[in-house]
């Protein structure tokens, strides 16, 4: 499988033009809530070749708000790469010259996969509100059918940040014999209470706009808009640390006057850049989605079934293991990460962990930060060569 290159698209190190695939499951898949989903669709990219031996595929998780779209361009005229195409290209740390990587949009998703828009073929209306609620291992059984698929018996790595390093901790439970190295960037073995109440806050927010109708606004041609917006706007802020947006935005005034009596047209930058990422968000994101996926985060609990007790449920792991956090992540904190290296430890597995320097915040995994990117590239170095 290659991946299509055009030399008047992107910077030095693109993978150029990628085109998004589909793969339909007629099969069943039993859910974790004990329904099934049937037929369902899976949309995702690749970048590279599957080698002879089908030994170098790189699997990547996507984050809340992510998709299948990861590294490249779709057209010559699109001006903005993949989420992630900092990290995946030929001489990046996960090289496409060396690996072959697949990036999927999850099950429930609103970028092409079977999701809340999708049509119910029970109904011929969209799922909406109706469809399954889902959780993290059903992400992980449906991406392992696309690897059957693609002919991939086993990963060389399975890569994801923030709600991504959730999945490949999980792969790394329900399939060990599958995954060389899983790389778990900014997460978490479960949610903080404080994370719970920010997605439920995010929730409400949806579920209080008029434009909602109980989940069926498709059926209405109407969108919660401003619920949508709003949440993101609140998600926004916990992912940027005080230092990001400080040096970002300071009290800088876009517009108005702070003069006695102008208090009514004062803008602030922050106030103009959040409103504008609300409204953004709320034009390419379907609610349902975002209410599904925040349930789905809030769920996780990696050690649940295992008697609560994350060592025991490490030892069933089989693979290498690299944990990266950031010192001003507060959402996914560095403490969250020593848990799980300090789980992996007492169950005897390898691991390196790196805590990185950086003033982003827990966005800091999509951005260019030297250290994270050198660090990242050793460790992609040693994926390759095993």
């Amino acid at each position: 499988m290659t991946t299509t290159v055009s030399d008047s698209v992107g910077s030095v190190g693109s993978v150029g033009i990628v085109s998004p695939q589909t793969a339909r499951f007629e099969e069943p898949l039993t859910l974790a809530c004990g329904r099934e989903l049937a037929p369902y669709e899976l949309v995702y990219e690749t970048y590279g070749e599957l080698n002879a031996a089908r030994s170098n595929a790189v699997l990547i998780c996507h984050a809340l708000s992510g998709h299948h779209h990861a590294a490249g361009y779709h057209s010559d005229q699109d001006r903005k790469p993949g989420w992630w195409d900092e990290y995946i290209g030929p001489g990046k740390p996960i090289d496409t010259a060396r690996f072959f990587v697949v990036s999927l949009n999850n099950l429930g998703g609103c970028h092409g996969s079977t999701g809340p828009t999708s049509i119910n073929p029970g109904t011929g209306k969209p799922w909406g509100p109706d469809f399954p609620p889902l959780r993290a291992r059903d992400w992980v059984h449906s991406q392992a059918r696309l690897a059957d698929r693609l002919g991939i018996d086993a990963w060389a790595a399975v890569i994801g940040g923030s709600l991504g390093g959730m999945q490949a901790m999980r792969w790394a439970l329900e399939y060990p014999e599958r995954v060389k190295h899983c790389v778990v960037i900014a997460s978490a073995m479960k949610l903080s209470a404080q994370n719970i109440a920010f997605n439920e806050i995010a929730r409400h927010a949806i579920q209080s706009d008029p434009d909602f109708a109980g989940g069926r606004y498709l059926e209405h041609n109407s969108l919660p808009a401003q619920g949508l917006g709003l949440a993101r706007m609140v998600g926004h802020i916990t992912y940027l640390s005080d230092d990001a947006m400080a040096a970002k935005f300071g009290r800088d005034l876009r517009s108005g006057t702070l003069e006695r009596g102008g208090e009514d047209d004062v803008e602030f930058q922050v106030q103009s850049y959040l409103r504008y990422q609300g409204s953004q968000f709320s034009g390419s994101f379907d609610a349902n989605t975002y209410i599904l996926m925040t349930r789905a985060l809030d769920y996780f609990d990696l050690a649940r079934e295992y008697g609560d007790d994350p060592v025991a449920a490490f030892r069933h792991a089989q693979c290498r293991f690299l944990v990266i956090s950031f010192s001003t992540d507060w959402r996914f904190s560095p403490v969250r990460s020593r848990e799980i290296v300090d789980a992996l430890i007492a169950a005897g597995r390898p691991v390196t962990y790196a805590e990185i320097e950086a003033n982003e915040g827990h966005d800091a995994f999509l951005m260019p930060i030297p250290r994270y990117r050198d660090l990242f590239a050793a460790y992609m170095q040693r994926v390759g060569s095993d």
